[in-house]
Parts: C-alpha cells; structure tokens; sequence
C-alpha cells in the first residue's frame, strides 16, 4: 500500500480550514487529481478521480473530531484510506497534515511504478494541491463563509 504525507500552513483560523476543507464537493476546485465528489448523506460520498486512468470509489467518513481531524476509508473501488489533522498554530493560521494510503492501480505494476518515482509524482502534485487550497482560503474576503462556493 502506498503512502503519502504532506501539510501545508494556512494562515485563517482552525475552525474557517476545518470547515472548508470537510465541503468535499469543493475538491475539485483545487485538488487536480479529484473531478467530482457527491454526497449520500453526511456519512458516505462518492469520488471521482483521474489517475492514470478514471477511478470511481465510495467512502465513508471515520474519526471526525470537529476542529482537529477527519477521516475516511473506502467501501468500494480502489482502496484507500486517509485523514487530515488540523492544528492550530496561532490565532489565525494553522497547519493541515494530509495522510494518504491507497493500492496502487493495476495491481503488482502500479506498485512497480510506484516504486520506480510515481509516488514522488503524486507527492508533489498533492502538496501543490494543499497549497492551492491554503491560498484559496487565504485570499477569501474578510468573513467570507465559503471562499470556494459558486456563487
């Protein structure tokens, strides 16, 4: 299973990063590999995602702790897991870790390319990712409840 960890600190309050980053459906917006995220309810999604290839997968949120972190596995599709602890390091900034555990597509060859550099390529697309959604949030007008939302 593959790894990954990146953060990012983003100057807003803990709570304004928290609540932004669990809008799910906003992924797309900043988060190059994700396309579309719905809802079932406000325990289960489903993902879309391009990645060598278009993949497909429910999940469902685990250990949410309003504020400090959330969760989620997958119930279908590829495999992975994850969470994102949010860490207040100030009155207004904070810092986000992102842990990622996935199955490498295509079985025994995805984990070769995995080995052979793939995963330093997700790596650095994840962290320009995060600091997308850290500027994103950081360029927000004062008191704005969703910078990310259509308007």
């Amino acid at each position: 299973m593959a790894e990954h960890h990146v953060s990012v600190t983003v100057n807003a309050p803990v709570h304004q990063v928290y609540t932004l980053f669990t809008h799910f459906n906003d992924f797309p917006k900043f988060m190059s590999y994700v396309k579309e995220v719905t809802y079932y309810d406000d325990q289960r999604s489903h993902w879309v995602a391009q990645i060598l290839g278009r993949h497909e997968w429910d999940a469902i949120n685990e250990n949410w702790i309003e504020d400090r972190q959330i969760g989620w596995r997958s119930t279908s599709g590829p495999e992975n897991t994850g969470k994102v602890k949010f860490l207040s390091t100030g009155p207004d900034q904070t810092l986000v870790d992102v842990f990622i555990h996935y199955t490498p597509p295509a079985g025994i060859l995805g984990e070769i390319g995995e080995k052979l550099g793939g995963d330093n390529r997700f790596d650095i697309v994840l962290q320009e990712d995060l600091n997308h959604f850290a500027r994103m949030v950081e360029q927000a007008p004062p008191g704005a409840l969703d910078p990310m939302s259509s308007h």
